[in-house]
């Protein structure tokens, strides 16, 4: 992950009532509003509350695969598995019911063919010259990173740049989908999934003791008690708990798991509408839900509206923690791996149906073997794009 602004100051307050007033502010105006209502509200707040666990703990995908690939630290992959176990006994029992508070949920199953597997790579290799991953970007352009700014800009142009060849991607020959709650019921698809946590875990451990003969521990943060909880650092396993409820809540919500890259993707395409691009007649926006999307607004679309929370919570943390302070000096080569990344990512993740919430976070926990299949394979993407972060001026972390 790119790293954020320094420190500036105990806190900004101009930045965190701005960022306060907007979080509250458009929850009223989304609840009020015809076409959105109290939930499309709720999943603002709700979105910034992710944007503030994710800035204040620092939680990046990115980073922690490059650390675990580089230096087998595997501190943040850890994290993850704690994140997918709590998902995974939250979401396996309320798919199964097939639905929450009497609303009808989905979980996010895709199959697993040639467009995942080149998709799921691209978004990979995107991510570690992009700097973040899809969460990642959201929570460092919301906190100020104007590198992140570049990333996201190329990041929604590459997902609708993808629009125009889905339906040929999509028409490559696949396995179909496989969901292990189908396949083997709630207690088999339980004990698989926390089984391969367990042993994804473990590994690290062991990787990481055999390279460097322990296991890494966390500076001591330098605030404490109310202090901490309002300016950060989080703990990564209580951010990782939290993201993971947070997602429950957006199944409840929205009636299917928390997404980030499909309102990348309505956000270019309602653009290149504004610049004159007719889009109505590509394939991808004749499909129902997205001709749908398409027609109405950013504000109706509730992944589209998560991500401004996101975006919003991002800002409020920094504002809290100080830390709004951005640089606009940035090497012309970091700018260029910012600019690729993004376009790769974007690319990448409508292919595979996703990204690293979508396809990894809620297909796992959705106990879809394609979220399996992207992790791997972005993994391997992963290991490519570290080898690369050299030739753009980029660090890849050692010790």
């Amino acid at each position: 992950m790119s790293s954020l602004a320094v420190p500036h100051r105990s806190w900004n307050p101009w930045v965190t009532l701005a960022a306060g007033a907007a979080i509250a502010g458009g929850a009223v105006a989304l609840s009020a509003g015809e076409g959105t209502g109290w939930r499309m509200g709720a999943l603002l707040v709700l979105g910034a509350a992710l944007g503030v666990t994710l800035y204040h703990a620092l939680f990046g995908f990115t980073s922690a695969w490059r650390a675990f690939v580089a230096e087998r630290r595997g501190a943040g992959l850890r994290a993850q598995m704690v994140m997918l176990a709590v998902a995974t006994l939250l979401f396996l029992p309320a798919l199964a019911e097939g639905e929450m508070f009497g609303r009808s949920i989905v979980g996010a199953v895709a199959p697993i063919g040639v467009s995942l597997l080149v998709g799921a790579f691209l978004f990979g290799l995107g991510m570690q010259l992009g700097g973040g991953c899809a969460s990642g970007t959201l929570y460092t352009a919301g906190g100020g990173n104007p590198r992140m700014l570049v990333t996201l800009t190329f990041f929604v142009a590459g997902s609708v740049f993808a629009t125009a060849h889905v339906p040929w991607w999509f028409s490559r020959p696949d396995l179909g989908s496989v969901s292990l709650l189908t396949r083997f019921g709630l207690a088999g698809a339980l004990a698989a999934q926390l089984t391969a946590f367990a042993v994804i875990a473990t590994a690290t451990v062991v990787l990481e003791r055999r390279r460097h003969g322990h296991l890494g521990t966390a500076a001591a943060p330098e605030r404490r008690g109310l202090r901490r909880l309002l300016q950060g650092p989080w703990p990564l396993v209580m951010a990782a708990v939290l993201l993971a409820l947070f997602n429950w809540c957006t199944l409840a919500l929205a009636g299917h798991p928390w997404g980030v890259t499909y309102g990348f993707t309505l956000w270019g395409a309602k653009i290149a509408t504004t610049m004159g691009f007719d889009l109505s007649s590509w394939e991808f926006w004749t499909w129902g839900h997205n001709r749908w999307a398409l027609a109405g607004s950013v504000f109706a679309n509730s992944t589209s509206v998560m991500n401004m929370g996101v975006m919003l919570g991002a800002l409020l943390a920094a504002g809290a923690a100080g830390r709004f302070a951005p640089r606009v000096r940035i090497p012309l080569r970091s700018l260029l791996a910012a600019a690729l990344g993004g376009l790769l990512m974007g690319y990448g993740a409508r292919l595979s149906f996703g990204c690293n919430i979508g396809a990894y976070f809620g297909g796992i926990a959705s106990a879809s073997l394609h979220g399996w299949v992207w992790f791997l394979v972005a993994m391997a993407g992963t290991v490519l794009g570290t080898r690369f972060r050299p030739w753009f001026g980029l660090g890849v972390e050692r010790g």
